[in-house]
């Protein structure tokens, strides 16, 4: 076991790793920036480091820097988190090099699966369906007009690297797409570092449900049943819930083989997640995969009772997975709602600022993963999620209810959050019916706005 792990991240989710070092009895150190340096992590962390100023490239970023860190501190691991460097397999190998365990996937299986390209020729390989499309990086906006006349319209347009809605874009008609092509690869070579893009057939009315892996070093895997994330702006997740109201029990079997075919494919190791599309005819096609900590992960443990982080790093330290699939039971239903510092009817525009007060909700079956506390002010040089709130029932009708009545007991003051419009979500006639699809919170935002113009 990993004795020391410097958590190379901020925010909720640098929290949640030191809480599974310590119930682990393992010390955790935080790395940190100017601007976290009054951060619940540092305060929570057995040690701290600065690691740079606070722009993320200066920071979070630096690989030398982080790396840095972990040795000075006398770490043995490292645990990226979920984004940053946590997909970026140059930092998963030059831990390896510098004698620190990466907790996470091999930096092969990181490029591999990173790569969109290479990942859908891995998953094509596997036996996984796939959305028509290319298969390799387009080089031109002729190449792209071609192929799209011969996918047919609509098409998408995707980075091969990054995630998280940058570098996509939606081409409806012939005359969009010579600007959709150059929109699309400027945002991917300012985000990623990189402009390729492939294209697929754009499917518009589909679900987006995710299938939870865990692997070992060993050969061995289990899948713990999947996330429904439909609910989506700007190709951004904002519900998530789990188990999806759209699979069958048959499903859920054939969806969960599939993505272990395609751990085995690429010799997969840690906790990783397999994206799919699934039409309402119950066919379903690889999107791609997630090779790290999801931010809605909570809601798998709430459904099978385990906790992923430590087994991330009982993965990483070598350890067998003891857990077979029949071991695996899916209880209950889970819903996630992300809390934002943004203000929803003003376009999500961001909006920082000090947390005057702050009480999360509580009582039964409710969890928050949150870095706030009363004081607090908020960075304007990352990510806007101020707290994710994940809640359980026996049902999912007591789970909607059970959001609804945390949610109007949480407190943020000071600061605009997305709490209203999270709770006007879980009053949605489309939601609470379980009919939702991708391109659904548009249709609802618009709805609402009508409503409000004619009131």
């Amino acid at each position: 076991m990993l004795r020391k792990i410097l958590i190379a991240n901020r925010g909720e989710i640098a929290v949640r790793i030191i809480r599974a070092c310590h119930e682990l009895g393992i010390k955790a150190v935080a790395a940190y920036s100017e601007a976290d340096r009054d951060s619940l992590a540092v305060r929570m962390a057995d040690e701290a480091i600065c690691i740079g100023p606070p722009p993320p490239a200066k920071s979070y970023l630096n690989a030398p820097a982080l790396i840095s860190a972990a040795l000075i501190s006398d770490c043995d691991g490292i645990h990226p988190g979920y984004g940053f460097l946590s997909e970026n397999p140059y930092f998963a190998e030059s831990c390896r090099e510098c004698g620190l365990t990466f907790i996470g996937p091999s930096a092969d299986s990181i490029q591999r699966m990173g790569d969109k390209a290479l990942a859908k020729q891995a998953m094509k390989l596997a036996g996984l369906p796939l959305v028509p499309g290319t298969e390799n990086p387009l080089t031109s906006v002729e190449e792209a007009q071609s192929l799209a006349d011969g996918i047919g319209y609509p098409v998408l347009l995707k980075a091969v690297a990054g995630g998280g809605g940058r570098g996509m874009r939606v081409v409806n008609q012939p005359d969009e797409l010579a600007r959709a092509f150059n929109t699309a690869r400027a945002e991917a070579e300012a985000a990623f570092g990189r402009g390729d893009l492939y294209m697929e057939k754009y499917l518009p009315v589909v679900r987006h449900v995710e299938i939870q892996i865990l692997a070992d070093q060993h050969g061995h895997a289990i899948h713990l049943g999947e996330r429904d994330c439909s609910l989506q702006r700007r190709h951004q997740k904002v519900v998530e819930e789990g188990p999806s109201p759209a699979l069958t029990p048959e499903l859920r079997q054939k969806m969960g083989e599939a993505a272990l075919h395609g751990v085995r494919e690429i010799g997969y190791y840690n906790a990783g997640t397999m994206e799919f599309l699934l039409d309402h005819q119950g066919n379903f096609y690889f999107m791609e995969m997630n090779t790290r900590l999801q931010v809605e992960h909570p809601v798998t443990e709430w459904l099978t009772g385990l906790d992923l982080v430590k087994w991330q790093i009982r993965i990483a330290s070598g350890e067998r997975l003891t857990l077979t699939q029949d071991d695996i039971k899916i209880r209950g239903h889970a819903i996630e709602c992300r809390i934002n510092a943004e203000d929803a009817d003003r376009d999500f525009m961001p909006a920082g600022g000090t947390v005057d007060l702050y009480l999360p909700p509580g009582g039964p079956g409710v969890r928050v993963d949150s870095h706030l506390y009363s004081g607090y002010r908020t960075p304007t040089n990352y990510d806007s999620m101020l707290a994710k709130v994940i809640v359980w029932g026996e049902t999912r009708l007591e789970a909607i209810e059970r959001m609804r009545r945390a949610l109007s007991e949480c407190v943020i003051n000071g600061i605009t959050t997305t709490l209203p419009f999270q709770l006007r979500m879980m009053n949605e006639p489309a939601f609470v019916s379980g009919d939702v699809a991708t391109h659904t919170l548009a249709d609802i935002l618009n709805q609402q706005a009508a409503k409000e113009a004619t009131a």
